[in-house]
Parts: C-alpha cells; structure tokens; sequence
C-alpha cells in the first residue's frame, strides 16, 4: 500500500501526490486517517507526475490540509 500526499483542495476535489511506481488507478478508492475521522476518496484521473486527482465521497472540511 503506497502513502501519498495531499498537495492541494478545491471543494470536493483533491490532488494527491504518489511515487511515481505507486500511482493508484482511476476509480481506486483512497483513505485519509485524520485522527477518528475517516475521508474517502476517488480517483478520477492520473494528472502525471505522480499526481492524481479525486473526489471526496465524505464531507471534505478544510481541517485536512
């Protein structure tokens, strides 16, 4: 399992940035452990450079940058 990061939040979208040998596929499903809260997101497209851009399909609040 790869850990990525969170490098930018528009909304309900979110950029995460992966290893370039570890970038999920479109419509994986990504989880963000933030403390006892949980965020699920989806993968919608490979931006390039290891970045990959999703959908959150929990309520995204800004406490997770």
């Amino acid at each position: 399992m790869a850990t990525g990061k969170i490098v930018q939040v528009i909304g309900a979208v979110v950029d995460v940035e992966f290893p370039q040998d570890a970038v999920p596929r479109v419509y994986d499903a990504l989880e963000v452990q933030n403390g006892n809260e949980k965020l699920v997101l989806e993968v919608q497209q490979q931006l390039g450079g290891g970045i990959v851009r999703t959908i959150a399909m929990t309520v995204c609040v800004a406490v997770w940058m």
